[in-house]
Order: structure tokens, then C-alpha cells, then sequence
């Protein structure tokens, strides 16, 4: 239900646009002047404000300017005089949606209002899709004959259409994101966002803040106020990556979601309900993280309603010749290639490897293996080169030494660049934290950087470089 906030000083005016906008199914409060507006902008997210332009105290066009530096995403309607149109263009000029001009028709409010909260919607909606737009997925984008896969898809099949929690374990790369968009997109929300956000990325006050929004003022750096996470997807699902690495503070705090389903906002004081389907995963072994006492049982049990449980590729050789046409043939319209087949000692080979990335190895071992390959087939020599290099199978190059041998120099300076982009991409490319995570100061940091010209945007997957402020030079070696 859209929360709006009508300010006008006239309570008759007040009254009617109450009862309007009330019996269309909005949250209305109201305020009778710009002072008391300002101060409940500053105490809770609205959806929309109409506000009047001439009030005494304090204007429509300073509520508007509060508005904007508490809540940007606030929509602002004014309403004014005839004689004061040239005010509310003005007002437009800084950010207002629209105006309404006195004496309106109950129709022209009703038609503005929904004009502008579908606007609002549309952009969060955009915004959630621009996000989740390279992974979104169905049911028919999980591939697998092996019987494995076939219980995950029958299990997918059957929870899809409830309102259960579901946790998906499994280790690293194999594709729990992917079958939590699926169960989404499978069932009775698919029409709502699906939202993700990954527990392990972010420290314990940036997580709080993203998952559960905050006011403005806050903390250092809460600039407006903000909406979290689990409002975003209300109605919808949220997918908690990684639940395993969540804070313990987090932790209960996400227990009284599941079981109040509401929450308060970093500063807020008042209760927010959202009607929100939670998806979390794991790699770890969360009963063996309850009993040393590092993730709560209460929230263990109340995310465990039901398991789904997906195997390590090494398990499921079968599935690998399907999922290598399936990268083959994503791999050739992205590098814009005409590879048309694997020869069976190059299938054999990727059956043989570990995989001990699991899918997501494999997807980057055959967009190596494409982006190299100059003919029509992939041959074993083409697949052996890609899985002796870092990143195709690192674990069998640190531990083996080739027959024919290898380029030492060449092998550490590949290995030093793999390890630099992931410190950069599990800090979120905040680089003085990436430094951190290497035991190097700023200034090797930086040296290696260039060595490998490594840039933001330069290398698949990476994410945009930390605002300004967030790589301070130092020559101090991290602890």
C-alpha cells in the first residue's frame, strides 16, 4: 500500500483529499503546514507528497526541497492558485512531478496521483531488472538429465506456488542463484521483484542498511532517508546469498522478519510490514555452524522449511555434455564465433576435470576455450591448454607440473592477476580493502594494477571502482 503524505493548511482541504485518496487504497497522513510536513518527512519514507504551495511557516517549495534532500525518491505534487502557477512551474523546475490548480476535479487528482505512483513503480521495477537481467531465469534454463537435477526440478515443480522459505545448499558455482530465480519465476509472485543480495559482500552496518533501509541522519554517510531491501521486494521474493556469512546482530534481526514480518529502519521508529517470500543459500554447513554456536538454531529452523540440495558437478558428469552446448552456444553469439562441435577426447577431458568450481567453472573454461579456439571443433589440445591456466582448473596447475612443461614467469603473473581481481571483486572493488586482503600497502597495490592493466570494467564480472575516498593512498602495510 502506497504511503501519501498531504500537507495543506486548509483542513477542509485536507479532509476531502484524505477521504479521495483513502478510499483508492492509499496510507494517508496528514499535515497543516510545512513544518510539521518536514518533520514527518524526516521520520518516514512516503511514496508521494501533495503539498500545498502557499501555507505559512513554511512554503510548498520548501517542503519540496526537503523532501528532496531527505527522500530523492519521494514523488511531489503541488497544488496552487491560479494566480500562483508560475510558482508551481518553478517548483517543477526543482523537482516536482506536477501541479494541480485549484479547483480541481477529484478525477484529475486521482488521475495524477496514479500516473506518478506508476511512474515511481516502473522506475524501481527498471532498476531491480537492470540488476538482475544477465541471470534471470525460468525453470526451463536449468539444465540436467542426471537424477540429481531431475529431484531439484521436481522439488522446484512442487514448492514453487507456496509461501515456504526455501534454503538451497550447496557448494560455490552450482547455480543456487539460478534455481532460486527460477522458484520465483515458477511461482505466484513472478510479477513482483525478485530481489538479491548477497550476505558475505558487505560489512555488518552496509548489510543492515541495504537489507532494512534507514532514515537520514542515521549514521556518517545516511545522506536521505532510504527504503531497504525487503521493502523493495514486498510482495515479491528476496534471495539471501551467502546466509551463512550473516552477522550475528543481522541474524536476529532477520529472525523477527520471518517471524513478525516487519522491521524498523536504521533510525526509524516506526514498524514497517512487508508480505516478502525469503529464498536464502549456503555453501557452509549450517548445522555445524549451530552447534559451534555461530548461526542461531531459532533462524536455522525457520529458513530450513524446506531444503533443497544441489550437487557438485563432479557428481552429475552426465549433465556435462549437455551444459558445454549450452556454453557453446551462448559463447559463440557473445564472441560472435562459429564453433560447431567438441570432439569426443576434448568432452572427455572436461568429464575427467575436478570441477571444483563446479558450473560456474566450467562457463568460464568453454568462454576461454571459444574466445582461443580459430577453427570449427574444439579438439582435446584446445581444452588441455584452458584447464592448465588460472582460472581453468587452478587448484591441478599449483599442485602438477606439465610433461611437456611450463612457463613459470608467465604462470605467477597469471596467477597474481587472478588473485588481485578476486580480493577486487569480494570488496566490491574498493580497493584499500582489496590491498587489505593481499597483506599489500597502496602503493604495491597499485603497481600490480597497472602491471596487469587492470581497470574497472576491463575484466568479465568486475564491478565499478569505489566511490572517491575509499582508496586513500597509504604506504602503511596492511595488518
Amino acid at each position: 500500500m502506497e504511503k501519501i503524505l498531504v500537507v495543506d493548511d486548509e483542513k477542509s482541504m485536507r479532509d476531502f483529499l484524505s477521504i479521495v485518496l483513502k478510499k483508492e487504497g492509499y496510507a494517508v497522513t496528514t499535515a497543516d503546514d510545512g513544518e510539521m510536513a518536514s518533520r514527518l518527512v524526516q521520520k518516514e519514507i512516503f511514496d508521494l507528497v501533495l503539498t500545498d504551495v502557499k501555507m505559512p511557516k513554511l512554503s510548498g517549495l520548501q517542503v519540496l526541497k526537503t523532501v528532496k534532500e531527505t527522500s530523492p525518491d519521494t514523488i511531489v505534487v503541488m497544488i496552487t492558485a491560479f494566480a500562483s502557477t508560475e510558482t508551481a512551474i518553478e517548483a517543477m523546475k526543482e523537482g516536482a512531478y506536477d501541479y494541480l490548480t485549484k479547483p480541481f476535479q477529484i478525477e484529475e487528482v486521482r488521475l495524477i496521483i496514479q500516473n506518478a505512483l506508476e511512474k515511481k513503480r516502473l522506475r524501481t521495477e527498471n532498476q531491480l531488472l537492470k540488476k538482475r537481467v544477465k541471470g534471470a531465469a525460468a525453470l526451463e534454463d536449468i539444465i540436467g538429465r542426471s537424477g540429481g537435477m531431475q529431484n531439484v526440478i521436481q522439488v522446484i515443480k512442487k514448492v514453487a506456488n507456496t509461501q515456504s522459505n526455501v534454503l538451497i545448499l550447496g557448494e560455490s558455482g552450482t547455480g543456487k542463484e539460478l534455481v532460486a530465480q527460477a522458484i520465483h519465476s515458477d511461482s505466484l509472485r513472478k510479477d513482483k521483484p525478485f530481489v538479491t543480495v548477497n550476505c558475505s559482500a558487505l560489512p555488518e552496518p552496509l548489510l543492515e542498511s541495504e537489507l532494512f533501509g534507514h532514515m537520514k541522519g542515521s549514521f556518517t554517510g545516511a545522506h536521505a532517508n532510504k527504503p531497504g531491501l525487503f521493502e523493495i521486494a514486498h510482495e515479491g521474493t528476496i534471495f539471501l546469498d551467502e546466509i551463512g556469512d550473516t552477522p550475528s546482530g543481522i541474524q536476529a534481526k532477520l529472525l523477527r522478519v520471518l517471524e513478525e514480518k516487519e522491521f524498523r529502519r536504521i533510525g526509524g521508529t516506526q514498524n514497517i510490514h512487508v508480505d516478502v517470500r525469503i529464498i536464502a543459500a549456503t555453501n557452509k554447513d549450517l548445522e555445524k555452524a549451530v552447534a559451534e554456536g555461530t548461526f542461531r538454531e531459532d533462524l536455522y529452523y525457520r529458513l530450513d522449511v524446506i531444503p533443497i540440495v544441489l550437487p557438485p558437478l563432479r557428481e552429475r558428469v552426465e549433465d556435462i555434455p549437455l551444459l558445454v552446448r549450452h556454453f557453446l552456444t551462448v559463447m559463440n553469439q557473445g564472441l560472435n564465433k562459429k564453433i560447431r562441435t567438441i570432439t569426443p577426447e576434448a568432452m572427455k577431458a572436461l568429464q575427467a576435470h575436478p570441477w571444483r568450481g563446479n558450473v560456474r567453472e566450467l562457463e568460464n573454461v568453454i568462454e576461454r576455450v571459444v574466445a582461443l579456439t580459430t577453427g570449427e571443433a574444439i579438439e582435446l589440445k584446445d581444452v588441455t591448454e584452458c584447464l592448465q591456466r588460472p582460472g581453468g582448473g587452478k587448484e591441478s596447475l599449483l599442485t602438477t607440473l606439465p610433461s611437456e612443461g611450463l612457463d613459470l614467469d608467465k604462470v605467477i603473473g597469471d596467477l597474481e592477476k587472478t588473485l588481485l581481481l578476486k580480493a577486487l571483486e569480494r570488496t566490491n572493488w574498493i580497493k584499500r580493502d582489496a590491498a587489505n586482503l593481499l597483506r599489500l600497502n597502496m602503493r604495491s597495490f597499485r603497481y600490480r594494477l597497472d602491471k596487469h592493466s587492470i581497470r574497472k570494467n576491463r575484466e568479465p564480472g568486475s564491478l565499478p571502482d569505489a566511490p572517491k575516498g575509499d582508496e586513500e593512498e597509504s604506504d602503511t602495510p596492511a595488518p
